[in-house]
């Protein structure tokens, strides 16, 4: 209990009295393995607690109960990091490269002794992928850095030769953007491309880095912003969605959590990811959002459905840590959900299940809602107050 109340760097006692029982209770399950059951000799709890690093292996052991972790492969982790600090001749936690792992991992291929259970040759896959994370929690694995190419000097002389002498730009930005049209971007995000790219040389022009003129010739595609097609599921695809993933593992009641915030109360992804855990009223069943586009808060009553999800992720799945956002990353260090971890968590439900829509992330579901809000006999104004436009022009579209 000592290394855990050194972990927290001195504020154990400033810790909630709950969050103090569930370190503990976590430690504890795990150091009943080798206390409480039978089956593990003395020999085996005796090696376990005088092994070098017993601080940070306590600290990385702590943890994988809550991402549903057994007993049994809690026990093979632990002696995967005992053979790790031994093989590595570790006295004391430090820096490791991914060169000192695969040598680890050559060297328990070949290994003969009675911990080694499945035949010498076979890959060491497990150790590698323990070492990794063990040490990758500590922020202590050493990532080398993308090796430089071989001509990269020279490529970088003659563009520098082409731009004084010849005043050429380094590529052609219209056969950039057919090339990328061809490999499926749309129209939308080659337009986006263009703005950035024509801020860029009027900055550069500016500074005297390039020729003249060249912003002036990057023209961006003219599309119409609203074509009449449906972007989104229908809500009975979104109904589908929410019955689907019925699982009790962490990932499925966080996923299941935010698909109901996302499609009953049509928030944005960036709105979700910033719900924070004093958002939540439960004594009078609400809840606030910070509107991303709008600015300012509004208040939402809390739906029985979304509400029992929440609380289900917030007491079985949610990993204790200081973070004070309600959805937050499955491994530690436990940070706020980005954009790109929303959009894989809805677009994998819409490729599980075939759903045809033209986007997957969770914006698709926001047009889901309010058309289904509209059938229902709500008002243009009313929805999108309720999906915080500031006026109702795009939801009358």
């Amino acid at each position: 209990m000592e290394a855990v109340k050194r972990w927290y760097n001195g504020d154990w006692k400033n810790l909630d009295k709950k969050l103090q029982t569930s370190i503990i209770e976590g430690i504890s399950v795990f150091l009943s393995l080798f206390d409480d059951n039978p089956l593990v000799k003395p020999a085996a709890r005796t090696r376990f607690r005088t092994a070098p690093c017993l601080e940070e292996r306590e600290q990385f052991l702590s943890h994988l109960p809550r991402r549903g972790l057994g007993h049994s492969r809690l026990r093979s982790i632990s002696g995967y990091m005992l053979q790790i600090v031994r093989l590595m001749g570790l006295t004391s936690f430090r820096t490791a490269g991914l060169d000192d792992i695969e040598n680890v991992a050559k060297v328990w291929d070949t290994y003969r002794g009675p911990d080694r259970r499945r035949k010498p040759g076979k890959p060491a896959c497990a150790l590698t992928f323990v070492a990794k994370n063990w040490f990758r929690s500590h922020g202590r694995l050493a990532v080398p850095p993308p090796p430089v190419h071989p001509f990269d000097a020279k490529i970088r002389d003659f563009t520098e030769f082409m731009r004084s002498t010849h005043g050429l730009s380094p590529f052609n930005v219209d056969e950039f953007f057919e090339a990328k049209r061809a490999h499926g971007w749309r129209l939308s995000t080659i337009a986006n491309h263009a703005q950035a790219l024509r801020a860029f040389f009027l900055h550069a022009e500016g500074r005297g880095w390039c020729a003249p003129n060249l912003a002036v010739g990057i023209r961006k595609p003219t599309f119409p912003k609203y074509d009449g097609v449906a972007k989104g599921p229908t809500w009975r695809d979104v109904r589908r969605i929410l019955r689907h993933d019925t699982k009790t593992t962490t990932p499925s009641l966080r996923g299941h959590a935010i698909l109901l915030l996302c499609s009953i109360y049509a928030l944005r992804s960036s709105e979700v990811a910033g719900l924070r855990l004093s958002d939540i009223d439960w004594r009078e069943e609400t809840f606030c959002v910070k509107r991303a586009k709008r600015g300012g808060y509004q208040r939402y009553p809390l739906q029985y459905e979304v509400g029992e999800a929440i609380l289900r992720y917030l007491t079985k799945g949610r990993p204790r840590c200081a973070c004070r956002n309600v959805f937050v990353t499955l491994g530690e260090p436990c940070r706020p959900l980005t954009a790109v971890s929303m959009w894989q968590i809805v677009s994998r439900r819409f490729d599980l299940l075939g759903i045809k829509s033209e986007h997957h992330g969770p914006h698709a579901l926001r047009p889901a809602c309010a058309t289904y809000l509209l059938k229902k006999g709500i008002s243009l104004k009313d929805i999108a107050d309720f999906l915080g436009h500031r006026d109702s022009k795009s939801i009358g579209i």
